[in-house]
């Protein structure tokens, strides 16, 4: 099967001596690609714009803008997975239909992020002439994805190419940090925020997914799925196919044993440690629970601290303890020690257990 896929999704040691990638940037090459090995992000990735999972109303008005000409330069951001480059690529094809690869230049700025890519590869594609051959819209494309990771030299070489081919070109910003965009180029574009998915909307695209693909996947499975992708839909496709690989039945416990992620039920066990049991006790069961299944601490303070948020507490005691946990996960990410972190959670649970018993008095 002959799909097309951009250069700059194929890994730059895969071609090294075969492609030169700063000749090929942006546009799009025809390559042989077996359909199993096609990843289901890309391979389920929306081709209209009414395939957009979610977010209609900012899909709407940017389909009414290009449709009517009048397609300001974009800014969109949010998290990861919901939706943005998704959303300019099915606008593009739209627009423009088999003349996209001349009129379209797909850079990822976190690779392509120095002054150099803006002065020679944007501004030599900004400065030719629009070759629309059939094209609703005349006007050329510029995609910048992850343009939160450009230097601030580059993004400011960038608004001085955005003023002088305003009448020929139109720049789509795509970014998850929109506080790393300088005022400038923010000030240039038309915003629009992309939030986490909705349930919803992810688990209607699921059963899309797990229909097309014939998997087997309990009510219970599908839930896990909902809950750890926390509103990413590239996160959620790839536990989906990572599980199927694992696993022929897509159950609760597989997606949370694929992913690494505490099931539900040690959660509550674990809880229920920190809550009733003494220092010593609860610190060996643990840690013993940890080593068997292969835990993250981090993974397990995360947990705890939304199951926190269901325990019934006062309100002072409630912020004390995750603002303690705060500060362990914290720690952990710069590589402490896991057992004396491990500690430390338990004795923050002590100190908040001494204070429930004191409130209850």
């Amino acid at each position: 099967m002959a799909e097309v896929i951009s250069i700059m999704d194929i890994d730059d040691d895969q071609n090294e001596g075969n492609i030169s990638s700063n000749l090929n940037k942006g546009k799009n090459i025809v390559v042989s690609v077996a359909t199993k090995a096609t990843p289901w992000v890309e391979k389920y990735r929306p081709q209209s714009l009414s395939d957009v999972a979610a977010h209609k109303d900012i899909v709407e008005t940017i389909d009414r803008l290009a449709s009517s000409n009048r397609l300001p330069h974009l800014l969109l951001y949010g998290p990861p997975g919901t939706g943005k480059t998704s959303t300019i690529l099915a606008m593009a094809r739209k627009l423009y239909g088999a003349q996209m690869q001349n009129m379209v230049l797909e850079l990822n700025a976190s690779d392509d992020r120095g002054i150099d890519v803006v002065r020679q590869q944007i501004q030599d594609f900004a400065s030719t002439q629009s070759i629309s051959f059939g094209a609703k819209f005349a006007v050329k494309l510029v995609l910048l994805d992850e343009s939160d990771a450009m230097t601030k030299d580059a993004q400011f070489a960038l608004r001085r190419v955005i003023e002088k081919y305003t009448r020929n070109t139109r720049f789509a910003l795509i970014c998850n940090n929109v506080n790393k965009v300088i005022p400038a180029l923010q000030s240039r574009c038309t915003r629009f925020r992309f939030p986490p998915l909705d349930a919803v909307h992810v688990t209607e695209r699921l059963k899309h997914v797990i229909e097309s693909e014939r998997l087997d996947v309990p009510e219970s499975g599908l839930k896990a799925l909902v809950q750890l992708s926390n509103g990413d839909m590239r996160k959620a496709l790839n536990i989906l196919q990572s599980t199927h690989m694992a696993s022929q039945q897509i159950t609760e416990e597989a997606v949370y044993l694929c992913t690494g992620h505490p099931l539900p039920k040690d959660i509550e066990q674990i809880s229920y440690w920190l809550l009733n049991e003494p220092f010593a006790v609860g610190y060996k069961r643990i840690l013993e629970t940890k080593t068997r299944k292969g835990l993250a601490l981090v993974d397990i303070v995360r947990e705890v601290t939304m199951f926190v948020f269901k325990i019934k507490m006062p309100s002072d005691v409630r912020i004390q303890l995750i603002n303690a946990m705060a500060d362990i996960e914290y720690r952990l990410t710069f590589g402490c020690n896991d057992k004396l972190q491990l500690g430390s959670l338990i004795a923050a649970f002590t100190q908040a257990r001494s204070a429930l018993v004191a409130a209850a008095k």
